[in-house]
């Protein structure tokens, strides 16, 4: 690579900020930019390299790309890093490490990559020189950067060393650090120093260690943010030139000198914490900013502005709650945020970063600009607003989920529509209610989404106690609807709902039934605890109507478990992904002879205990046992040893309790035959599972007597809604 060649670099950040970051870099002379959501690709001449990497107040790290190159097998990973010549760039006594990132079908894991990195580098010195150079994870000379996406691999040297954001001020910090290229990146977004000038101010009312101050100064006093650093990535670069980099150095000092006599204006903290201002000072003092900024002790309700202060720029990361109840007390502390605005600061801009943005909202101010950013893996936003009498709500946001929780608030929109939903319900109680009453059904499903202006699903559940509960369930609406129209039709939906069948508000649980993924599937929704006693045929069960997505008992399921409870007498059980035992429950008081129910959570197996002992079922002979049951059917326990299995899995579930991911669709053929090993020679296998596109695989019925039991499994309460779940009995054809 010849001086007069521009580089090509890769350019990493903060996920939201990449645009940012072009911005930022196009500014310092790079060209041929690209942002992609990980960083900015571009190209820059060496001194515009030093001058980035020096002056970058956004990036993590500063990527030299030396190969780029289509791969399909280790041996080809192996290959690219081999034919590069890495001792034009650094010497066989440099010390080396290797970053990878990436993995496809034969990289399965970025140690490997790493290793086979290093094995190429290692065997092309020793094939030059005779000898190989050492490696050091820890503090290697020489950072090599490998990342492997869409099947190319790219090599580079990382020319930052370790990541851009460490400034080397900042060793005291809060609870919830920002990294400092974040909030650099937010105070430009903000507009700070550009829109402010020379005598513009900044306030932090929850500074915590002081980086809105810190990064803030640097960026009004044109100091370059890689100033303190004491070793580079480049350092041992044979391809360094030292001069250049000291040319960049003295200008960025004499920049500084400049910003500093030039920047007139005030930066000011508090914080309600002592122990975190102490902290924010030694900060301060470490930057060397002690003239330009000032932190006390000073709880939100102290607020001030000191004499000398102007308009400017109040800048804040709030806490904004990870854990259930957090979200709710927090309301109060946003609204005293947004009080302050008014009391305070008419006239100034505000720039305010949350990880919820239905926080944000209680703030009760307008904003003109809303960017999306990550702080680390957490979606937040930066909402930005003028605060000017204009841009204040007359009256106090108040959030979908407060309305609806809120009986007060559900209200009838239009009429006529209303009154066709009535309608629909009047009739399907008398319907529905009627078969119910006969069959001495107390619980059952009245309507679900019979018409597409109420995408609801409504179960109504009598307790033992007398009492009529309501779990209302709303499916999620298309993106193409306007949200606040679902609103409106959700909320005059259960006005209907609480009129038509005089049902007390607080007995009606409303629920979201968007796709669940991951761990969220099985999160709490609440923290009640409350449980109510309900009756199904000669049972009696827990249900709970506000604590989790689902009550205790699938209605769909009703048929099969009165069928359990029919033909289990004298029968060995086996119930796979128990959930709360109700299955098992009924087979017992069926007359089964003995059941073992699975499950991987300690909570519904606690549930499932509850309802045995309530119906006073023998747990000596009837085990609950906490199990992964993918890995337990790969076992060989309980071979041939039961009359009944039901099996009724989750269409997705990665647990952090499983290893791997079970996949319904994927990962069904291999569980039914295992299975059904585990049934005595006449035994029955009933399956079962609510994928809506589910596909049974053909080779089943090749081998095994397959009955679909969809229609057989639902009552009459189900008849409209058939793809809820699909069900087939499964028995030996030798039986």
């Amino acid at each position: 690579m010849t001086k007069n060649t521009d580089f090509e670099l890769f350019v990493t950040c903060p996920k939201g900020l990449q645009y940012a970051l072009e911005k930022e870099l196009i500014g310092l002379g790079a060209t041929k930019t690209k942002a992609i959501p990980s960083g900015v690709h571009c190209s820059a001449s060496q001194a515009v390299c030093y001058r980035s990497l020096l002056w970058s107040r956004i990036a993590n790290r500063i990527i030299l790309i030396l190969s780029d190159t289509k791969v399909d097998s280790v041996d080809e990973v192996y290959e690219a890093a081999l034919c590069l010549p890495w001792y034009e760039h650094f010497e066989l006594s440099r010390s080396f490490s290797v970053n990878f990132s990436g993995t496809n079908a034969f990289i399965n894991n970025s140690a490997f990559g790493a290793l086979k990195i290093k094995d190429a580098i290692v065997d092309g010195f020793r094939e030059q020189f005779g000898e190989r150079p050492n490696v050091d994870r820890g503090d290697a000379d020489i950072y090599i950067s490998a990342r492997l996406s869409k099947g190319r691999l790219t090599l580079g040297l990382d020319l930052s060393g370790y990541s851009l954001h460490k400034r080397h001020y900042r060793e005291e910090t809060g609870q919830a650090p920002l990294k400092e290229n974040l909030a650099a990146g937010i105070l430009m977004l903000s507009g700070w120093p550009e829109q402010f000038g020379v005598e513009g101010c900044l306030i932090d009312p929850m500074c915590g260690s002081g980086t809105f101050l810190i990064e803030a100064v640097q960026l009004a006093t044109d100091y370059a943010p890689g100033t303190r650093r004491e070793k580079w990535g480049f350092s041992h670069w044979l391809q360094h030139n030292d001069s250049l980099w000291q040319d960049v150095v003295e200008q960025a000092a004499t920049a500084h000198e400049e910003g500093k006599s030039r920047f007139r204006g005030r930066v000011v903290g508090f914080d309600q914490d002592s122990r975190v201002v102490k902290k924010a000072w030694d900060n301060v003092r470490r930057a060397g900013f002690e003239e330009f900024i000032h932190v006390e002790k000073r709880a939100l309700g102290e607020f001030t502005l000191f004499e000398s202060m102007k308009t400017g720029l109040l800048v804040v990361n709030p806490p904004y709650g990870e854990r259930l109840g957090e979200v709710e007390k927090l309301g109060d502390l946003y609204r005293d945020l947004g009080q302050t605005f008014l009391s305070f600061l008419l006239g100034w801009k505000a720039a305010v970063f949350t990880g919820n943005l239905e926080l944000g909202r209680e703030l009760g101010w307008r904003s003109h600009k809303q960017y999306q950013l990550y702080n680390g893996a957490i979606e937040s936003q930066l909402i930005l607003a003028d605060l000017l009498e204009s841009n204040r709500f007359k009256s106090a946001w108040v959030s979908p989920e407060k309305q609806l929780k809120n009986p007060a608030l559900w209200k009838i929109s239009h009429e006529s529509r209303a009154t066709m939903f009535k309608n629909r319900i009047v009739k399907n109680q008398k319907l529905v209610g009627k078969w119910a009453a006969k069959n001495n059904i107390s619980c059952f499903r009245l309507y679900d989404a019979d018409m597409p202006e109420f995408a609801l699903a409504v179960d109504s559940y009598s307790s033992v106690d007398g009492q009529r509960w309501l779990h209302v369930q709303e499916y999620a609406a298309p993106s193409t609807v306007d949200p606040d129209a679902a609103i409106q039709r959700l909320s005059e939906g259960l006005a209907v709902l609480r009129d038509t069948l005089d049902v007390k508000p607080s007995n009606i649980a409303l629920k979201s039934r968007s796709v669940k993924k991951g761990k969220s599937q099985y999160e709490k929704q609440s923290e009640t605890s409350d449980f109510v006693l309900v009756n199904e045929g000669n049972a009696q069960l827990w249900v709970n109507f506000n604590d989790y997505l689902d009550t205790g008992v699938f209605l769909d399921h009703r048929a099969i478990r009165r069928w359990m409870n029919e033909n289990c007498e004298g029968k060995r059980v086996l119930n796979l992904f128990c959930y709360t035992s109700v299955v098992s429950v009924q087979a017992a008081l069926g007359g089964a002879s003995s059941s073992l129910s699975l499950d991987m959570s300690k909570t519904y197996l606690a549930w499932a205990e509850r309802n045995y002992e309530k119906n006073s079922i023998d747990s000596r002979r009837h085990i609950l046992k906490r199990a992964d049951c993918l890995e337990w059917l790969e076992s060989d326990e309980g071979a041939g040893e039961y009359d009944v299995v039901f099996l009724d899995p989750p269409s997705f579930s990665n647990s952090k309790n499983m290893e791997g991911i079970l996949d319904v669709q994927r990962d069904h053929e291999q569980m039914i035959r295992r299975a059904m090993k585990r049934l005595s020679a006449d035994g029955v296998l009933i399956f079962s599972n609510n994928l809506r596109k589910f596909k049974l695989a053909e080779n089943i019925s090749e081998y095994y007597c397959v009955e679909d039991w969809k229609t057989k499994s639902l009552d009459k309460d189900f008849e409209r809604n058939q793809s809820i779940h699909h069900c087939w009995k499964i028995t030996r054809k030798d039986a």
